[in-house]
């Protein structure tokens, strides 16, 4: 195949091609703005007729139904309407009598309509519950016929501009051939030897460039030849020598493999025992106060159950009194035993009883779900412990969680307060998360002397999920936010803290979960941390196995 030919061949492609994606690319998007302008017309059209008719289908008022059918069959391309009320009774319908006589099924995509009329409903609901619904049908014939006739129209034009493609590519590859010819006549002089030929040069353009070139390689030829052979001697030389290099090199690597593995493994004893370390300390702050709280309800409860059994003692004398009554025959016997019940009801406060044991189950109830809550916050905070092991987790329930366990040690001096917005679930490390978030808390406590304020927020910030815990405290001064994540360093006094906890947090948050941490302060109105996580729809540690694998077949 001739250079001419490849010409253009290769010009009327890649014209073919952009011509091809152009059109399609605009016949999609035209395609789809019509369809999803239709679509959104007969939404908005079937809401607002919903809306329009409600009152009249709560009130049965056919005679308005009738004309708000009417009215609504004066948009173009309606080809019909109807309302239904309860269990699908048809209270007003307007349109073409084949349509109407057909059964509904609604259009979910304009794309996928089969009978050129676009079926779509509303319901017509109040307070929550639906009274009925009204039914559309939108004709999209002359949609469809627009679209054809634009596609129609590109097809002529793709044509009329291809053929003048061609023509070009002609002109332009015989312009190009002709110069390249008496190239290929010098090449093949060279090719037997002969280093002296010498190609005219005319003209200033690329191809007068490229004569250039060829005459400097002719001139460069002889000494080309001299260097290579003393290159091959030296090559020879040089991978008589490269297996030797390369055997000691992958040794080197070896060695220093086995190395960066052996720190690696002292790195991670030693990050598991910091965090340890944090959750001991973490554990101390709190175990205290979850004493107290869960002693408290439990008080209470016990103190309940002993006035309880008093009241099941009062009530088996009263019943033991009722089965007397009830054997005993009429007669004046049983008269006195009613009298003696009686004065029983009076000594044992019978109604007072009844009153008191609503409020005594209703007291032993709250006080046994309060337990029950501060048990389960334990233990959803406890999951810290299965720290290697991702799961498909709702953010803000870690944040419910962790405010449960700590709640104790924050409500004495602390308003606390939350903002959790709608988020998706995503692949994490609960527990390490819980214990992020306990220290980011317990630091807000602390940082408020007096009587402040915490306030814990959810959102999603495009791809991400972002968690702000903001206190009114005293705020970090700008020396101090630098270093604010190193090991060790702290602002508390000796025994309030170990410099640990904003270290493994940013370990946990920035390194495991490939998130951020951002820190946002001035001294004396307190502080915000915001915490910002990918959403993961796969597990991560699947994810990289994967990888792993590919890279060893390889």
């Amino acid at each position: 195949m001739s250079l001419r030919l490849k010409t253009i061949l290769g010009i009327a492609t890649i014209e073919a091609l952009l011509l091809l994606l152009l059109i399609s690319m605009t016949l999609d998007y035209l395609r789809t703005t019509n369809y999803e302008g239709l679509t959104k017309r007969a939404q908005t059209t079937a809401t607002l007729f919903a809306t329009t008719s409600k009152d009249a289908v709560l009130s049965y008022d056919l005679a308005s139904l009738e004309a708000f059918v009417s009215e609504v069959m004066v948009n173009p391309d309606l080809v019909y309407a109807r309302v239904l009320g309860p269990e699908n009774i048809v209270f007003a319908e307007k349109g073409s009598a084949d349509v109407l006589s057909k059964p509904f099924y609604a259009d979910q995509s304009v794309s996928t309509v089969e009978d050129g009329i676009f079926d779509t409903y509303a319901e017509i609901s109040e307070g929550g519950q639906v009274y009925g619904r009204v039914e559309l049908g939108l004709d999209i014939n002359s949609l469809n016929k627009t679209i054809e006739e634009a596609e129609q129209r590109s097809a002529l034009i793709a044509a009329i501009e291809m053929g003048l493609v061609a023509l070009f590519s002609l002109i332009l590859g015989t312009y190009l051939t002709r110069q390249l010819k008496v190239l290929t006549q010098a090449a093949e002089v060279i090719s037997v030897g002969d280093f002296e030929v010498k190609v005219p040069v005319k003209g200033r353009d690329e191809v007068a460039d490229v004569a250039l070139a060829f005459n400097a390689m002719a001139s460069n030829l002889h000494e080309a030849s001299a260097r290579r052979d003393e290159f091959e001697v030296q090559l020879t030389e040089l991978n008589r020598s490269l297996e030797e290099r390369v055997k000691a090199r992958t040794k080197e690597l070896v060695a220093k493999n086995e190395q960066l593995e052996q720190a690696n493994k002292e790195i991670k004893e030693a990050q598991a025992k910091l965090l340890q370390s944090e959750k001991m300390a973490s554990i101390g702050v709190l175990a205290a106060g979850v004493a107290h709280e869960i002693n408290n309800p439990m008080g209470f409860v016990i103190s309940n159950i002993g006035t309880l059994e008093l009241y099941v003692n009062n009530y088996r004398q009263l019943l033991a009194a009722h089965q007397e009554i009830i054997e005993t025959p009429e007669g004046e016997k049983r008269d006195s035993l009613i009298a003696q019940l009686k004065e029983l009801q009076e000594e044992l406060d019978f109604e007072f009883m009844n009153e008191d044991l609503d409020e005594l189950l209703k007291d032993t109830k709250e006080g046994s779900s309060r337990v029950k809550d501060i048990v389960q916050g334990l233990k959803a905070f406890s999951h810290v412990d299965q720290i290697e092991k991702y799961e498909l987790c709702n953010l803000n329930d870690c944040i419910e969680a962790t405010l449960k366990v700590v709640s104790n040690q924050l409500k004495y001096h602390c308003e606390v307060s939350t903002d959790l917005a709608e988020i998706p679930l995503t692949y994490c490390l609960p527990g390490k998360i819980n214990q992020v978030l306990l220290n980011l808390l317990v630091n807000a406590g602390q940082a408020i002397t007096d009587k402040g304020s915490i306030f814990v927020s959810s959102t999603i910030n495009e791809d991400r999920i972002e968690i702000r815990i903001k206190d009114s405290g005293q705020g970090i001064t700008k020396d101090q936010l630098d270093k604010l994540f190193d090991p060790f360093y702290t602002t508390k006094k000796v025994g309030e803290g170990t410099g640990l906890g904003l270290s493994i947090s940013y370990g946990i948050i920035v390194e495991e979960h490939k998130g951020d941490i951002l820190v946002d302060s001035e001294e004396g109105k307190g502080a915000c941390f915001t915490l910002s996580l990918p959403i993961l729809t796969k597990d991560p540690s699947l994810l990289k196995k994967s990888e792993s694998h590919d890279l060893v077949q390889e």
